[in-house]
Protein backbone atom coordinates (compact mmCIF):
# COMPACT_ATOMS: atom_id res chain seq x y z
CA UNK A 1 0.00 0.00 0.00
CA UNK A 2 1.56 3.53 -0.96
CA UNK A 3 1.05 6.02 1.80
CA UNK A 4 0.30 9.91 1.84
CA UNK A 5 0.95 11.90 5.20
CA UNK A 6 -0.04 15.44 5.79
CA UNK A 7 0.46 16.82 9.37
CA UNK A 8 3.85 16.95 10.86
CA UNK A 9 3.40 17.94 14.14
CA UNK A 10 4.64 16.59 17.19
CA UNK A 11 2.60 13.95 17.10
CA UNK A 12 2.04 13.05 13.14
CA UNK A 13 5.68 13.33 12.62
CA UNK A 14 6.63 10.14 14.18
CA UNK A 15 3.91 8.74 12.74
CA UNK A 16 4.82 9.53 9.44
CA UNK A 17 8.51 8.61 10.14
CA UNK A 18 7.37 4.69 11.59
CA UNK A 19 5.45 4.28 8.18
CA UNK A 20 8.31 5.05 6.41
CA UNK A 21 10.52 2.92 8.37
CA UNK A 22 8.22 0.27 7.94
CA UNK A 23 9.16 0.22 4.36
CA UNK A 24 5.93 1.53 2.83
CA UNK A 25 6.11 3.55 -0.01
CA UNK A 26 5.19 6.96 1.86
CA UNK A 27 4.98 10.67 0.06
CA UNK A 28 4.48 13.69 2.42
CA UNK A 29 3.38 17.21 1.99
CA UNK A 30 3.72 20.17 4.50
CA UNK A 31 2.20 24.09 4.39
CA UNK A 32 6.09 24.46 5.15
CA UNK A 33 8.89 23.14 3.51
CA UNK A 34 10.75 23.75 7.36
CA UNK A 35 8.77 20.86 7.94
CA UNK A 36 9.75 17.91 5.27
CA UNK A 37 13.52 18.60 6.31
CA UNK A 38 13.73 16.11 9.33
CA UNK A 39 12.84 13.36 6.62
CA UNK A 40 15.53 14.10 3.84
CA UNK A 41 17.40 10.94 5.76
CA UNK A 42 14.53 8.88 4.98
CA UNK A 43 12.68 7.07 1.85
CA UNK A 44 9.95 9.71 1.57
CA UNK A 45 8.84 11.11 -0.89
CA UNK A 46 7.86 15.04 -0.98
CA UNK A 47 4.84 16.03 -2.60
CA UNK A 48 4.21 19.78 -4.46
CA UNK A 49 -0.15 19.97 -3.24
CA UNK A 50 -1.97 17.30 -1.25
CA UNK A 51 -3.69 16.39 -4.44
CA UNK A 52 -0.62 15.41 -6.41
CA UNK A 53 0.10 13.40 -2.60
CA UNK A 54 -2.84 11.70 -3.10
CA UNK A 55 -2.23 10.73 -6.43
CA UNK A 56 0.96 8.85 -5.58
CA UNK A 57 -1.46 7.21 -2.78
CA UNK A 58 -3.65 4.63 -2.11
CA UNK A 59 -4.30 5.57 1.68
CA UNK A 60 -3.94 9.29 2.79
CA UNK A 61 -3.36 10.02 6.53
CA UNK A 62 -4.61 13.30 7.88
CA UNK A 63 -3.28 14.56 11.41
CA UNK A 64 -3.56 18.46 10.91
CA UNK A 65 -5.42 20.46 13.89
CA UNK A 66 -8.84 20.74 13.58
CA UNK A 67 -12.16 20.73 11.37
CA UNK A 68 -11.23 23.53 9.00
CA UNK A 69 -7.23 21.87 8.39
CA UNK A 70 -9.21 18.75 7.41
CA UNK A 71 -11.02 20.88 4.80
CA UNK A 72 -8.72 22.52 3.72
CA UNK A 73 -6.39 19.96 2.80
CA UNK A 74 -9.26 17.62 1.40
CA UNK A 75 -11.29 20.16 -0.94
CA UNK A 76 -10.71 22.39 -3.87
CA UNK A 77 -8.20 21.66 -7.25
CA UNK A 78 -5.18 21.34 -5.44
CA UNK A 79 -6.78 19.26 -2.20
CA UNK A 80 -6.69 15.44 -1.71
CA UNK A 81 -9.91 14.41 -3.34
CA UNK A 82 -8.90 16.23 -6.91
CA UNK A 83 -5.77 13.41 -6.99
CA UNK A 84 -6.83 10.43 -5.12
CA UNK A 85 -8.21 7.55 -7.07
CA UNK A 86 -10.77 5.47 -6.91
CA UNK A 87 -10.67 3.14 -4.63
CA UNK A 88 -8.73 5.26 -2.37
CA UNK A 89 -9.12 5.35 1.45
CA UNK A 90 -9.05 8.82 3.39
CA UNK A 91 -7.66 8.06 7.42
CA UNK A 92 -8.85 11.31 9.80
CA UNK A 93 -6.37 11.12 12.71
CA UNK A 94 -7.04 14.64 13.96
CA UNK A 95 -9.30 14.97 16.63
CA UNK A 96 -12.46 16.79 14.68
CA UNK A 97 -16.11 16.61 15.07
CA UNK A 98 -17.98 13.29 13.90
CA UNK A 99 -20.41 15.36 11.41
CA UNK A 100 -16.87 16.62 9.73
CA UNK A 101 -16.67 12.96 8.85
CA UNK A 102 -19.41 12.44 7.67
CA UNK A 103 -19.33 15.58 5.65
CA UNK A 104 -16.32 14.80 3.88
CA UNK A 105 -17.55 10.78 3.75
CA UNK A 106 -20.10 12.06 1.56
CA UNK A 107 -17.78 14.31 -0.62
CA UNK A 108 -15.40 11.32 -1.21
CA UNK A 109 -18.09 8.69 -2.02
CA UNK A 110 -18.67 11.07 -5.25
CA UNK A 111 -14.91 10.28 -6.09
CA UNK A 112 -15.61 6.66 -5.14
CA UNK A 113 -13.21 7.36 -1.87
CA UNK A 114 -13.33 5.39 1.42
CA UNK A 115 -13.50 8.11 4.54
CA UNK A 116 -12.46 6.33 8.14
CA UNK A 117 -12.14 8.44 11.17
CA UNK A 118 -8.79 7.10 13.40
CA UNK A 119 -7.91 9.65 15.99
CA UNK A 120 -5.40 8.84 18.05
CA UNK A 121 -3.85 8.94 22.02
CA UNK A 122 -0.49 9.23 23.85
CA UNK A 123 1.93 11.51 22.31
CA UNK A 124 5.05 11.24 20.53
CA UNK A 125 6.58 9.01 23.48
CA UNK A 126 3.86 6.17 22.66
CA UNK A 127 4.60 6.48 18.77
CA UNK A 128 8.45 5.67 19.94
CA UNK A 129 6.96 2.53 21.41
CA UNK A 130 4.77 1.57 18.78
CA UNK A 131 1.65 1.68 21.46
CA UNK A 132 -0.02 4.62 20.11
CA UNK A 133 -3.99 4.31 20.69
CA UNK A 134 -6.06 4.72 17.77
CA UNK A 135 -9.54 4.93 18.14
CA UNK A 136 -11.20 3.62 14.55
CA UNK A 137 -15.02 4.87 13.23
CA UNK A 138 -15.92 3.16 9.81
CA UNK A 139 -16.82 0.11 7.61
CA UNK A 140 -14.98 -2.71 9.10
CA UNK A 141 -13.44 -4.23 6.48
CA UNK A 142 -11.85 -0.43 5.59
CA UNK A 143 -10.60 -0.38 9.11
CA UNK A 144 -9.04 -4.05 8.56
CA UNK A 145 -7.34 -2.58 5.26
CA UNK A 146 -5.50 -0.04 7.05
CA UNK A 147 -4.45 -1.96 10.01
CA UNK A 148 -1.18 -2.88 8.97
CA UNK A 149 -0.53 0.60 8.37
CA UNK A 150 -1.40 1.67 11.46
CA UNK A 151 0.07 -1.43 13.64
CA UNK A 152 3.56 0.55 12.31
CA UNK A 153 3.19 3.04 15.46
CA UNK A 154 -0.10 2.14 17.49
CA UNK A 155 -1.35 -0.89 19.78
CA UNK A 156 -4.39 -1.23 20.44
CA UNK A 157 -6.11 -0.59 17.62
CA UNK A 158 -9.57 -0.02 18.45
CA UNK A 159 -12.50 -0.43 16.21
CA UNK A 160 -15.84 1.39 17.52
CA UNK A 161 -18.36 1.44 14.81
CA UNK A 162 -19.78 3.45 12.00
CA UNK A 163 -18.06 6.38 10.91
CA UNK A 164 -17.82 9.59 13.81
CA UNK A 165 -17.51 6.68 16.25
CA UNK A 166 -13.59 6.93 16.71
CA UNK A 167 -14.25 10.56 16.76
CA UNK A 168 -16.98 10.78 19.71
CA UNK A 169 -14.35 8.16 21.69
CA UNK A 170 -11.56 10.88 21.43
CA UNK A 171 -13.72 13.98 22.50
CA UNK A 172 -15.21 11.94 25.16
CA UNK A 173 -11.58 11.25 26.37
CA UNK A 174 -10.59 14.85 26.20
CA UNK A 175 -12.99 15.56 28.35
CA UNK A 176 -12.22 13.81 30.80
CA UNK A 177 -8.58 14.67 30.96
CA UNK A 178 -10.37 18.26 30.96
CA UNK A 179 -12.05 17.46 33.73
CA UNK A 180 -9.30 15.52 35.49
CA UNK A 181 -7.09 18.74 35.18
CA UNK A 182 -10.30 20.95 36.78
CA UNK A 183 -10.48 18.58 39.30
CA UNK A 184 -6.85 18.00 40.09
CA UNK A 185 -5.81 21.60 40.09
CA UNK A 186 -8.76 22.29 42.18
CA UNK A 187 -7.17 19.75 44.55
CA UNK A 188 -3.85 21.10 44.76
CA UNK A 189 -5.33 24.80 45.27
CA UNK A 190 -7.32 23.62 48.21
CA UNK A 191 -4.23 21.49 49.70
CA UNK A 192 -1.78 24.51 49.54
CA UNK A 193 -5.09 26.68 51.22
CA UNK A 194 -4.40 24.12 53.92
CA UNK A 195 -0.74 24.13 54.43
CA UNK A 196 0.40 21.10 51.84
CA UNK A 197 2.89 22.67 49.74
CA UNK A 198 1.79 21.89 46.07
CA UNK A 199 4.82 20.09 44.82
CA UNK A 200 4.84 17.44 48.01
CA UNK A 201 1.03 16.71 47.38
CA UNK A 202 1.67 16.14 43.35
CA UNK A 203 4.10 13.52 45.04
CA UNK A 204 1.54 12.09 47.12
CA UNK A 205 -1.29 11.84 44.83
CA UNK A 206 0.66 10.87 42.02
CA UNK A 207 1.98 7.72 44.27
CA UNK A 208 -1.85 6.59 45.59
CA UNK A 209 -4.86 6.01 44.22
CA UNK A 210 -5.59 9.49 43.14
CA UNK A 211 -3.09 9.52 40.46
CA UNK A 212 -4.43 10.33 37.06
CA UNK A 213 -2.35 11.30 33.77
CA UNK A 214 -4.11 14.93 34.30
CA UNK A 215 -2.23 15.01 37.59
CA UNK A 216 1.34 14.20 36.37
CA UNK A 217 0.80 16.34 33.77
CA UNK A 218 0.48 19.33 36.35
CA UNK A 219 3.26 18.14 38.27
CA UNK A 220 5.37 18.13 35.26
CA UNK A 221 4.73 21.69 35.38
CA UNK A 222 5.11 22.93 38.97
CA UNK A 223 1.90 22.17 40.18
CA UNK A 224 0.10 24.71 37.66
CA UNK A 225 -1.79 24.98 34.79
CA UNK A 226 0.00 27.81 33.46
CA UNK A 227 2.73 25.49 31.29
CA UNK A 228 0.03 23.54 30.16
CA UNK A 229 -2.40 26.32 28.52
CA UNK A 230 0.44 27.58 25.32
CA UNK A 231 0.10 23.84 24.28
CA UNK A 232 -3.07 22.36 25.35
CA UNK A 233 -5.76 25.03 26.45
CA UNK A 234 -6.80 25.65 22.95
CA UNK A 235 -7.00 21.78 21.55
CA UNK A 236 -8.75 21.26 24.64
CA UNK A 237 -11.33 23.50 24.65
CA UNK A 238 -12.33 22.86 21.29
CA UNK A 239 -12.75 18.78 22.27
CA UNK A 240 -14.82 20.32 24.96
CA UNK A 241 -16.76 22.27 22.28
CA UNK A 242 -16.90 19.40 20.43
CA UNK A 243 -18.35 17.49 23.57
CA UNK A 244 -21.31 19.94 24.16
CA UNK A 245 -22.35 19.95 20.92
CA UNK A 246 -22.77 16.00 20.90
CA UNK A 247 -24.75 16.34 24.29
CA UNK A 248 -27.21 18.69 23.01
CA UNK A 249 -27.64 17.21 19.93
CA UNK A 250 -28.70 13.81 21.98
CA UNK A 251 -30.38 15.80 23.99
CA UNK A 252 -28.13 14.33 27.35
CA UNK A 253 -27.48 16.26 30.22
CA UNK A 254 -24.03 17.37 30.23
CA UNK A 255 -23.37 16.85 34.01
CA UNK A 256 -20.33 17.13 36.37
CA UNK A 257 -17.62 16.01 34.04
CA UNK A 258 -18.47 19.17 32.45
CA UNK A 259 -18.48 21.46 35.40
CA UNK A 260 -14.86 19.97 36.12
CA UNK A 261 -13.85 20.21 32.51
CA UNK A 262 -15.08 23.90 32.82
CA UNK A 263 -12.73 24.40 35.75
CA UNK A 264 -9.67 23.45 34.03
CA UNK A 265 -10.53 26.08 31.00
CA UNK A 266 -11.41 28.58 33.14
CA UNK A 267 -7.97 28.09 34.86
CA UNK A 268 -6.21 27.96 31.53
CA UNK A 269 -7.55 31.30 30.07
CA UNK A 270 -9.59 29.40 27.43
CA UNK A 271 -13.05 29.17 28.39
CA UNK A 272 -15.79 27.10 26.42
Amino acid sequence: MRVGFIGLGSQGGPMARRIVEAGYETTLWARRAASLEPYADTAAKTAGSPAELAAASDLVCLCVVGDDDVREVLYGQAGVLAGLAAGGIVAVHSTVHPDTCREVAESAAKHGISVIDAPVSGGSPAVAAGTLLVMAGGEAEVVEHCRPVFATYADPIVHLGPLGSGQVAKILNNLLFSANLGSAISTLELGESLGVPRDRLCEVLNGGSAISKALSSIAIFGGTLDGLAPIAGALLQKDVRHAASLAASASAPEGAVFDAADAALRSMEYPR
